[in-house]
């Protein structure tokens, strides 16, 4: 078996059909390398012909607070491989909605040379619940390049054996890349850094693969094998649409009309309804 170093030496600049510019070559092929040595070894949740749904789930010692504390510094545990500057301490990440997961890039000092401080956008936060649930948009690594979405579910709950950490990555879209190449790959990465922030707060137990790949139940796709009663997931519940109108019921004559209750607001499970395991309360 190649090792690391050996692997990332013949790793060409070229991932499916797309030609990587060879400033950018060591973050292509770190996502091949340690794609392929990634600690969390969880499977793809789904894959289809424009998409593909990357899910970890890890167990850890430390408390919601202090998990939450972790997640929004990135800095402290996400892979220096994985950046663009090739120094994680360059991240930053802002906790509120129109928050920036950012990276600067520093500017070179060289003699002839004049050269300016860059900076990235990784992600966007959408939602921000402390202790609870961090939800961020934005396409990651070489997925930049392409008109795809990527939206980044990390939700935090409370168990009997500390605090659990799903992690969760959806990305869909037109992609120039061979999806079930590039989607391996990716979550390798993704395994990687639930992995390492894991580490930093004291895992408890990382998720096993069951043997068999989990499939995602979809209402369009019919033809699809039902999985079997062990492995089959409960199906993934659609987020409440907020604003639509609920329908009336139907009045008797000379009946008064029946008075519906004002809607609440959404609870925080609501919101993310759409996760097998939503934040608890």
């Amino acid at each position: 078996m190649l090792s690391r170093a050996r692997l990332t030496r013949s790793c060409v600049a070229e991932v499916g059909t797309v030609r990587i510019n060879p400033r950018l070559r060591f973050n292509a092929c770190a996502i091949a390398v340690f794609g392929l040595t990634s600690p969390a070894a969880a499977e793809l949740a789904r894959v289809t012909d424009d998409g593909f749904v990357s899910r970890h789930e890890v167990v850890v010692e430390a408390s919601p607070k202090d998990v939450w504390l972790a997640l929004i510094a990135p800095a402290g545990w996400w892979r220096s491989e994985h950046t663009w500057s090739g120094d994680a301490a360059n991240l930053t990440l802002t906790p509120q909605a129109g928050g920036c997961f950012c990276e600067t890039i520093p500017e070179v000092d060289e003699p002839d040379r004049f050269t300016l401080q860059g900076s990235v956008e990784h992600m966007r936060v959408v939602q921000a619940y402390p202790e609870q649930a961090l939800r961020m948009q934005g396409a990651l690594g070489p997925l930049q390049s392409e008109p795809v979405i990527g939206v980044l579910t990390v939700t935090i709950s409370s168990v009997d054996a500390g605090t659990r950490i799903v992690w969760e990555y959806n990305v869909g879209g037109s992609m120039r890349y061979d999806v079930p190449v590039i989607a391996k790959a990716v979550d390798g990465v993704m395994g990687v850094q639930t992995a390492a922030l894991a580490e930093l707060l004291g895992p408890v137990a990382l998720s096993e693969p069951d043997g068999a790949t989990p499939q995602v139940e979809s209402a369009v796709d019919s033809d699809s094998p039902a999985p079997t009663a062990a492995t089959k997931p409960e199906p993934v519940r659609p987020a409440p649409a907020l604003s639509a109108p609920a329908s009336r019921p139907a009045l008797q004559p000379a009946a008064k009309p029946i008075q519906k209750p004002a809607p609440g607001p959404a609870s925080v499970d609501d919101a993310f309804g759409d996760l097998e395991d939503a934040p608890q309360r």
